[in-house]
């Protein structure tokens, strides 16, 4: 395997999770007479540019079909941070009735409506036809394809069509190709455009132990460090970034054109590069010994669902995420004798079950039914919304459980 960005050849492995299938993959009851298809998750690093990167075992076209089952509007903090970044965003850069907002992944239109309530015309571009479709009913007009530079310049720049502001929210590390689709960003933002993209911080997935944020749809994890590479390279300057708690840790980034001399590079740059070198995330020595830590999370996930049911205890799990399956998988968590079930605001995740582990997956409701003694929190992101959510658990005596950065019951 050679590194998608600069194609040194990659010697260095990061972790290994061993194999798995899709974890966005839930299956229907149909599906589970069915054989699942397992591909390897193992983790690199590049020596040259440091980028963090899977292996291309699963391609992105089989991965958002219109199966996929992640939509951004089910999330109600997410839906809180998408309109504090708008608002922002209109401040600072003042876009109007005559500007257009292109968003890469618009998912259902969960954050181009925002920019729709201030009368800024907005496209959004969604490989996934089922979230293009509630991103429709929402008046948010979307092209269903996958992005890059052959579909930014039929589609979009030979059509006329260039940005004054691109946004990709947790895209990034979703592409296969990402000089290509950093290329394709180049050619559709205008001279004086921006470009700004959110992505969790590769510092805090090593520094928090995230190794469950590790699956087929992430094809890169990224430092600041390399992804000014790559932009770099590709004739974009990145002039801002911002650190934000999303995903347990992100980064926004803006970006401009190198030679738009409009737009001064903050001091943040300069002092995230500084703070990254000095962890030693240009060091191939700063990612060893990760593996370790993520089996020593496998090993307590183990003890306590075993202990609880020895106890005779129910233990249930909220959050049907990626995250999730990601550990369950790891973990060697098979059919619903440990964990009984698991539950998702999301009725297009209700009805279905995990892939790998087979759990089902129910209404928040059958949570009050089943009046479990632990609840475990898979998107530990959104812990404090989902216990808020659930906090009537207290009323029987009820707990919740995360397990990353470290078992925590609480």
């Amino acid at each position: 395997m050679k590194c998608r960005h600069c194609k040194t050849e990659l010697k260095h492995l990061f972790v290994d999770l061993v194999n798995c299938p899709p974890s966005n993959a839930m299956l229907t009851r149909e599906e589970l007479v069915m054989p699942e298809l397992y591909y390897p998750l193992k983790i690199y690093v590049c020596h040259q540019c440091y980028l963090v990167q899977v292996d291309e075992m699963k391609n992105a076209e089989e991965i958002f079909d219109e199966k996929y089952t992640y939509f951004s509007s089910f999330s109600t903090s997410w839906l809180a941070h998408s309109k504090q970044y708008v608002d922002y965003m209109m401040d600072r850069f003042g876009y109007h009735e005559d500007s257009l907002v292109i968003e890469i992944a618009s998912n259902d239109g969960y954050l181009l409506q925002y920019f729709k309530e201030y009368n800024v015309p907005v496209l959004g571009i969604e490989p996934t036809a089922n979230t293009a479709k509630a991103a429709a009913e929402k008046g948010i007009e979307s092209i269903i394809d996958f992005f890059g530079t052959d579909f930014a310049q039929k589609r979009l720049v030979d059509k006329g069509i260039r940005a004054d502001l691109i946004i990709g929210n947790n895209v990034l590390a979703h592409v296969p190709d990402v000089n290509d689709f950093v290329q394709g960003m180049k050619r559709t933002l205008k001279g004086d455009g921006v470009i700004t993209m959110e992505f969790p911080h590769l510092m805090k997935l090593v520094e928090e132990n995230q190794f469950d944020t590790i699956y087929h749809e992430h094809f890169s994890y990224f430092s600041f460090h390399a992804v000014r590479t790559i932009f770099n390279s590709q004739g974009l300057e990145l002039f801002d970034v911002q650190e934000i708690p999303t995903h347990g840790g992100s980064l926004r980034i803006f970006a401009r054109h190198m030679e738009d001399d409009s737009k001064e590079i903050t001091s943040n740059v300069f002092d995230l590069l500084e703070k990254e070198q000095n962890a030693g995330l240009t060091t191939l020595e700063y990612y060893d010994g990760f593996q370790e830590i993520v089996n020593r999370i496998k090993y307590d996930t183990w003890s306590f669902l075993i202990q609880k049911k020895r106890e005779g205890k129910k233990v249930v799990g909220y959050g049907a995420a990626a995250k999730g399956n990601t550990l369950m998988n790891y973990c060697g968590i098979k059919g619903n004798d440990l964990i009984s079930f698991v539950c998702d605001a999301s009725p297009h995740k209700q009805g279905k079950y995990l892939p790998a582990s087979r759990i089902p997956v129910y209404e928040p409701d059958r949570i009050r039914e089943y009046k479990p003694d632990f609840v475990i929190i898979f998107p530990w992101n959104l812990k404090q919304e989902i216990g808020e959510q659930l906090s009537y658990i207290r009323d029987w005596g009820g707990k919740f459980v995360v397990f990353i950065p470290e078992l925590n019951v609480f």
